[in-house]
């Protein structure tokens, strides 16, 4: 086993596998990137925010990732500011933003952890708070969406999707995510390929049904500018893994002056999607 000591958090948690390489995962993704991705993305973001553009908006992307969130903010004309706990992760956005909006002032790039609420409390207060897919990956769940509370403006959007609760099924999924970051790097094929399979062969036998059973693929990117080899690695490798029931969620942030304005449930393995406005 590999020495923890001097390591950073983020990097004693991936050498004692408790912890997957968001970032890694992402910076090949970057090599995907086009301008129809990153039109889709920024179609979805004002299509569940219901707003026809971000101009004159704060913006916070609580875990980042590949930065493709940010950018489309960015596009949309908001001031960004975007962190994550993963190193990698933040050299995925400051490579995003070198690419497109080379010293610009309206967008800061940094480490930073949504667990950390003294940091959180630094950053004050946004138009919309945004974290698709992160909050769930931090080991502490409902501490993190107790946390980003304070970003949030009165009047503000929160705007987060987090895995649905399957009950027994997630804690299968839990279980194989756990394998994932303990094998070693040459075996994660052991858990991938399965999955692959698992995850896809519907959608082939459809496709194949209607005479393109790759039809699928090719299309995936226009629900969010997403990859799906990416979001499949993603999804087996992701953890720290904890998942949340749709009325849960809603009752947490009730409780804390906020209504539900917008809402898509996934019954399977995705994620629920929520947008929040916070009343007080």
């Amino acid at each position: 086993m590999r020495n923890l000591k001097n390591m950073t958090g983020h990097s004693s948690e991936v050498a004692a596998g408790s912890r997957f390489e968001f970032g890694k995962n992402w910076a090949s993704f970057l090599a995907t990137l086009d301008d129809a991705r990153i039109k889709n993305a920024e179609q979805s973001l004002i299509q569940m925010l219901e707003m026809p553009d971000l101009k004159g908006k704060t913006f916070v992307d609580v875990g980042c990732g590949s930065g493709l969130f940010s950018l489309a903010a960015r596009r949309l004309g908001a001031s960004v500011h975007s962190f994550d706990y993963d190193p990698a992760s933040v050299g995925c956005t400051a490579e995003l933003r070198r690419r497109y909006f080379p010293n610009d002032a309206s967008w800061h790039v940094e480490e930073g952890s949504a667990l950390d609420p003294a940091y959180l409390k630094s950053l004050g207060r946004f138009d919309i708070v945004y974290s698709w897919g992160v909050l769930h990956h931090t080991g502490n769940m409902w501490s993190a969406l107790d946390n980003v509370n304070a970003l949030v403006q009165p009047g503000g959007r929160l705007f987060i999707a987090l895995y649905n609760d399957q009950g027994k099924i997630s804690v299968r999924w839990t279980k194989v995510k756990r394998l994932y970051n303990q094998l070693p790097r040459s075996l994660h094929f052991l858990v991938v390929g399965p999955v692959l399979v698992q995850q896809s062969w519907r959608r082939v036998v459809k496709g194949t049904l209607r005479g393109r059973p790759f039809q699928w693929l090719r299309d995936y990117h226009t629900q969010r500018g997403m990859s799906y080899w990416h979001d499949i690695i993603d999804w087996v490798g992701g953890y720290p893994f904890e998942v949340a029931r749709a009325d849960e969620v809603f009752e947490f942030y009730k409780a804390r002056n906020y209504t539900l304005t917008r809402l898509i449930t996934d019954c399977g393995l995705g994620c629920n999607q929520f947008v929040f406005v916070k009343t007080t």
